[in-house]
């Protein structure tokens, strides 16, 4: 058993559409697989003590609580980055994702400044992009869908040809709703659209997160879980989107009729 520690950055602030959600759920399925979790709040003027911390989570939030957010953050800016390209694990969501890139232009041309950890930028928009998602990715080195719910004014667009975008959209808008692009990811860093929240349906992309940060801690997590009720409910929203129906896609309500959530094999 091992102790995690994933800093939910102002949660105050960025915490649009249940994003929090994507904390409870890895906290759960860490608990799941036989580890502690603790989900360590950080507000404005707070130091991040990165030796005690295994994962960051900063949710979405108005044009407003990013530019808090952003003057806060740019004093924190390179140690953050290093951290970053030392693979500790990120999940960045809309408005958090945004300020990963250079800058974002609002719909009447007032420009806030980006962390510049990466080369992409983000124009507003009045018409905001709606509605339910399906992404194609590929999470661990093998390929997956994503399903999650997008809502958007902004339009982001790569500047660099070698910025790995999270994934390939097959219904909804992604990134900008011209490229085909969603979200951008880099070692243990994923930036993205995807709201709902994004890891209850998409354990696959919950246990990346979960398995970069047992490497990081040399902890060894072989067991696993019983996730029909997730992958039902990742079905269900392909349903919707591409028509299909989930049992169709091979995931029958019976199958989680009573289930016991805990990991497979064990009493």
């Amino acid at each position: 058993m091992a102790d995690f520690t994933i800093a939910h950055m102002y949660p105050d602030l960025l915490n649009l559409y249940g994003d929090r959600g994507n904390l409870l759920c890895l906290q759960k399925r860490l608990e799941w697989y036989g580890h502690g979790c603790v989900i360590k709040d950080i507000s404005l003027g707070e130091n991040l003590d990165y030796t005690g911390i295994d994962m960051i989570f900063m949710g979405g939030g108005s044009d407003r609580e990013q530019g808090l957010v952003y003057q806060d953050l740019a004093d924190k800016a390179d140690r953050l980055k290093a951290e970053i390209r030392a693979g500790l694990p990120v999940l960045c969501i809309c408005g958090a994702y945004q300020l990963l890139g250079m800058y974002y232009r609002s719909h009447d041309g007032k420009i806030m400044q980006g962390l510049g950890f990466f080369n992409f930028y983000t124009q507003g928009k009045k018409r905001r992009l709606i509605g339910n998602i399906l992404v194609q990715s590929t999470v661990a080195g093998r390929p997956v869908t994503v399903v999650g719910f997008e809502n958007h004014g902004g339009r982001t667009y790569f500047q660099d040809d070698g910025l790995q975008p999270f994934g390939k959209v097959i219904k909804g808008y992604g990134n900008n709703g011209e490229d085909g692009t969603e979200g951008v990811t880099y070692k243990n860093l994923v930036g993205t659209y995807l709201h709902g929240p994004l890891l209850p349906k998409n354990p696959a992309v919950a246990d990346f997160f979960i398995q970069a940060m047992c490497s990081r801690k040399g902890v060894t997590n072989d067991k696993t879980l019983d996730d029909s009720i997730e992958n039902f409910a990742h079905e269900q929203v392909k349903e919707k989107l591409l028509g299909k129906s989930a049992v169709q896609a091979g995931c029958s309500m019976k199958k989680i009729t009573g289930c016991v959530r805990r990991p497979v094999g064990l009493l």
